[in-house]
């Protein structure tokens, strides 16, 4: 995709966003579009960091320490996030790059993430990711385990978690997954939702998300791996 293609494809997705908003009775302000860059290069997003978007989703720490440096150094203001899995050996490192992690999901990692926010100092915002469909090749606590989980991330890591996080299965119809959701965040008094792709936002919208993660709708099919 061309450099203008992902602007006009940031735009129409912001768009997307404002209407849906009006349309379910929210304000758009309330909902932070998350632009995924995985698998795409500094080039690629320049243009959309050119043009005022300033927060970001990757999916591996690797790649996001080959890119976001350089790019940080020019948009200090950048936000990234951490949406893919996070293996609890990279948790120093991600620690480090990223100011929000969506997919705190074991004991393991909780205990890295805490001992390295104590180390470092920098407290990113941690969600806790929600396997809604009991996936078991996916990442995420079953719904029935995540009430338990935030009080040991709260009570035996003393995290702060802000909110929850979710990916239907991809066969599912989304909104009974982003209802579970929002149940289990009101619950337990937790503001941020971030639920709905480019697939799907606008139901996850309706359905009360704080954070959309959108990345094929700006940045066109993601490149083919070798």
């Amino acid at each position: 995709m061309s450099d203008n293609h992902a602007v006009d494809g940031l735009r129409q997705v912001q768009e997307s966003i404002r209407r849906a908003a009006s349309d379910y009775g929210r304000d758009p302000s309330g909902i932070t579009l998350v632009a995924v860059s995985k698998t795409f290069p500094a080039e690629a997003i320049e243009p959309v960091l050119a043009v005022g978007q300033r927060v970001f989703g990757e999916n591996y720490v690797q790649e996001a320490k080959t890119k976001w440096p350089g790019l940080r150094a020019r948009f200090p203001d950048v936000e990234l996030h951490m949406i893919g899995p996070l293996q609890s050996n990279k948790a120093r490192e991600a620690v480090e790059l990223f100011d929000v992690i969506h997919t705190l999901d074991r004991p393991s990692l909780a205990e890295a993430l805490a001992k390295e926010i104590a180390r470092q100092g920098r407290t990113p915002r941690l969600l806790v990711q929600v396997n809604t469909g009991e996936e078991p090749q996916k990442g995420g606590v079953v719904p029935t385990e995540v009430d338990a989980f935030l009080e040991a991330c709260r009570e035996r890591y003393g995290l702060q978690i802000e909110g929850l996080m979710c990916i239907p299965p991809a066969e599912d119809p989304p909104s009974p997954h982003f209802a579970l959701l929002h149940t289990i965040a009101k619950r337990h008094g937790l503001g941020v939702l971030s639920m709905g792709m480019s697939a799907d936002f606008d139901a996850a919208i309706q359905l009360g998300a704080t954070h959309v993660r959108v990345g094929s709708a700006i940045f066109g099919a993601r490149p083919s791996k070798a």
